[in-house]
């Protein structure tokens, strides 16, 4: 998959902790846009995506889905 800046995503899986608030509002409405790359830990790229309800968090790929 790849996974472009500006590019609509769907987040799929959590595979770290977060706030169970920002949990709830991923389950709600897990659109959102690719605004940009995030250099993580010895595993890669992870990507900063904007949730619909304006709320930014970054993601590792495989946490995410290309939406159409």
């Amino acid at each position: 998959m790849a996974i472009e800046i500006g590019q609509k995503v769907k987040v799929c899986r959590i595979r770290d902790r977060m706030p169970e608030n920002v949990v709830k509002k991923i389950k709600q409405n897990p659109f959102g846009t690719v605004e940009d790359y995030k250099m993580v830990d010895g595993s890669g790229v992870g990507f900063v995506v904007k949730l619909d309800d304006n709320l930014s968090t970054w993601f590792f790929e495989d946490e995410l889905e290309t939406a159409s």
